[in-house]
């Protein structure tokens, strides 16, 4: 099932067309490199005020479907 993004954006006019939250100016990997440091969702929202726990959970999701969409080079270590 395909997911509907309403609160990821993207807009050549805004942080050179990476995609934000709601036309905030956060990037999505900001708030996805936030949990991924361990912040709590309580923590990243008090640290943007203007986040919203559901602009968190569609970030997330945004990732995951970013990744799943492209093959990313690994690099095998021997």
């Amino acid at each position: 099932m395909a997911m509907k993004y309403d609160r990821v954006r993207v807009d050549p006019e805004k942080m050179a067309g990476v995609p934000i939250i709601r036309g905030l100016r956060i990037p999505v990997a900001t708030v996805v490199d936030m949990v991924a440091d361990g912040m709590s969702h309580d923590e990243i929202l008090a640290a943007y005020p203007d986040l919203e726990a559901e602009d968190i959970q569609q970030a997330l999701h945004y990732a995951a479907e970013a990744v799943r969409e492209r093959e990313l080079p690994i690099r095998v270590v021997s």
